[in-house]
């Protein structure tokens, strides 16, 4: 008998269908990015920050566009949101996009009902334990109740080239985009404690995008998906996150500037990737 190479891309397509007909209907969104994954495709989640959002319209008119550019998830979320605009913005983002929506949370403020799922984040490339575990803790109870789906998200900040919000008010300080093993060990940590993705993200306003060598020896040393963000504004970075083993592709600012650049991101990451 073939021996079977662990590392083997159709071996890793396979065993993410399996791992997500085993998770069930009940976890529909993660169901369906390792169903989409397992299939070889890429996806574009638009990260929309509330604070950011000053005219609902514009918001509605975002919202258009990504479902005409058949953007794939839509995050929502932010380092502080301080307009008071957040569950509205979910209301305003659900009535005009059948995409699903998942938060992105920058505090435990930043949960709601009206979402339908939660990345639920643990920092696990920072040592402030409040964001390993100890938020955590006063979200469950909340979230339980809630009903929405829970997605337990390794989220890990690497060197962007400037302190960027997250950074700041995490008090952590992010992996350095050269140190692509110690990326590759926090990401292994994850996935055995049982986490079902890997979040990468150098942070809003990054200079810099994440290196494709440290995507590629992450990709090489976990079978999670792996979001990737910050830093990303045009269709040739996706494309490059993508090909060095980006599966989701996280776009925010860049939208926010240009919302035409939604489609001809899209395009980039929907494109057949050997």
């Amino acid at each position: 008998m073939p021996s079977i190479n662990p590392k083997d891309k159709a071996f890793q397509n396979q065993l993410l269908v399996l791992f997500s007909l085993q998770i069930g209907l009940k976890n529909l969104i993660l169901n369906n990015i390792l169903e989409n994954i397992g299939n070889g495709k890429k996806l574009l989640a638009v990260l929309i920050d509330p604070d950011s959002v000053t005219d609902e319209q514009q918001l509605a008119n975002t919202c258009k566009i990504c479902t005409a550019a058949k953007a794939d998830l839509i995050l929502v979320g932010g380092s502080l949101i301080t307009n008071g605009f957040f569950d509205n913005c979910i209301s305003i983002i659900k009535a005009n996009t059948q995409i699903p929506v998942l938060l992105f949370p920058g505090n435990i403020m930043q949960v709601s009902n009206e979402a339908d799922g939660i990345l639920f984040l643990s920092l696990i490339s920072g040592r402030n334990p409040d964001l390993l575990i100890g938020k955590h803790v006063l979200a469950a109870p909340g979230l339980k109740k809630s009903g929405i789906e829970i997605i337990p998200t390794g989220y890990m900040l690497i060197d962007g080239g400037n302190i960027t919000s997250v950074s700041y008010m995490s008090n952590t300080t992010p992996i350095p985009s050269d140190k692509s093993a110690i990326a590759a060990c926090t990401a292994m940590a994850g996935e055995m404690l049982g986490l079902k993705l890997i979040y990468m993200d150098a942070g809003s306003g990054a200079q810099q995008s994440i290196p494709a060598k440290l995507i590629n020896e992450v990709r090489k040393n976990v079978s999670l998906p792996i979001f990737i963000g910050g830093g990303i504004r045009t269709p040739e970075a996706a494309l490059a996150a993508c090909q060095a083993g980006a599966d989701v592709i996280v776009v925010g600012n860049a939208f926010e500037h240009d919302s035409s650049l939604i489609k001809k991101i899209v395009d980039a990451v929907h494109q057949p990737h050997p």
